[in-house]
């Protein structure tokens, strides 16, 4: 009777204890973020501060499709590119504010999603990271020359969401945290569970009865909404928008942020999206050297924690031998 009654109340210790920490984890990582503008208010550290919030953006919906599906895109600043470009070719040639916008983003980012990931996601490993990459370079040529997109000038006087920076700054910080804690709830859900179980082994999967293929989707499909959002935010941060802002380097360093952090773990990814976006400017006084000791760092970490900063698998194992102790 003892060890029937120890295992529900370890479990759900264990359970309290999780939710606490990852409350209290969110809670001053939101601090931190709040109270950064009061450490350094200057024009030029808000804006690197909103480029952070929105590079971590990115970093969650990549890490739905690469940490907990398994699908490896070289080219998520494809749908980065869509959302910012939808957006600023309406609020510029109809006058409307990017808030205003938000729906055709959202439609123009599913859209892109099935287009890109329908002919895909039936490939995998190399082939699916080759073809992504195509399409990556492919969205960027033609926003390149295409007259409505700009050429490659790109997108000029694109209204901002906020009257000032630090008021868009706040509302940026505002929309990750919810982005941020959708991509957690999403990884905790039925369907992201089904992403695991394609993630470790797609053919088990699907002779337990998961339609792989709508599943890959869903997470393509959510991944691109993310991208396609945070484009939003970028294109109301500049107000400009043009082709180099969207090559294979953009979607390399979010890939990186999410395999420093730790793939699968939201709370890894935000660390690394963070150290990716802001480590650079840190290292701005060795002028020139400062991207050689910026990779060597990178190459340091990666040596000395090969699964990320701050891997989900350990914690995922400890909770998935809970229920084993206390059936024995």
């Amino acid at each position: 009777m003892t060890r029937r009654d120890a295992g529900p109340r370890s479990i759900a210790s264990r359970l309290v204890d999780s939710l606490t920490e990852n409350r209290w984890i969110g809670l001053a990582g939101l601090a931190i973020a709040l109270l950064a503008p009061f450490v350094n208010a200057t024009p030029y550290a808000i804006s690197v501060m909103t480029s952070a919030a929105i590079f971590v953006m990115l970093a969650a919906g990549l890490n739905i499709v690469v940490g907990y599906c398994g699908l490896l895109d070289l080219g998520y600043a494809a749908f980065f590119a869509v959302g910012a470009y939808t957006s600023g070719v309406l609020s510029t040639r109809f006058d409307l504010p990017l808030v205003a916008t938000l729906p055709a983003v959202l439609v123009a980012t599913v859209i892109a999603g099935v287009v890109i990931g329908a002919p895909t996601l039936r490939l995998r490993s190399d082939y699916l990271a080759i073809v992504t990459l195509g399409f990556g370079e492919i969205i960027r040529i033609t926003a390149t020359n295409l007259d409505v997109t700009g050429g490659p000038s790109g997108i000029y006087g694109i209204p901002g969401l906020a009257g000032d920076r630090i008021s868009f700054y706040y509302l940026t910080v505002l929309v990750v945290a919810v982005a941020v804690v959708g991509a957690a709830r999403l990884g905790r859900s039925r369907l992201g569970r089904a992403w695991r179980f394609v993630r470790e082994d797609e053919d088990a999967a699907e002779a337990m009865g998961v339609h792989t293929y709508k599943v890959k989707m869903a997470a393509y499909i959510a991944g691109a909404i993310w991208g396609g959002l945070a484009g939003v935010l970028f294109a109301a941060h500049l107000s400009a928008i043009a082709p180099s802002s969207f090559t294979f380097l953009q979607s390399a360093l979010v890939l990186m942020a999410v395999v420093l952090g730790g793939m699968g773990s939201i709370r890894g990814v935000v660390i690394g999206a963070v150290i990716i976006s802001l480590l650079p400017e840190l290292l701005r006084d060795l002028a020139d050297y400062r991207f050689v000791a910026f990779g060597v760092l990178l190459i340091i970490v990666m040596l000395v924690r090969p699964q990320g900063l701050w891997p989900a698998r350990a914690r995922e194992a400890a909770r998935s031998t809970a229920p084993r102790e206390a059936v024995r």
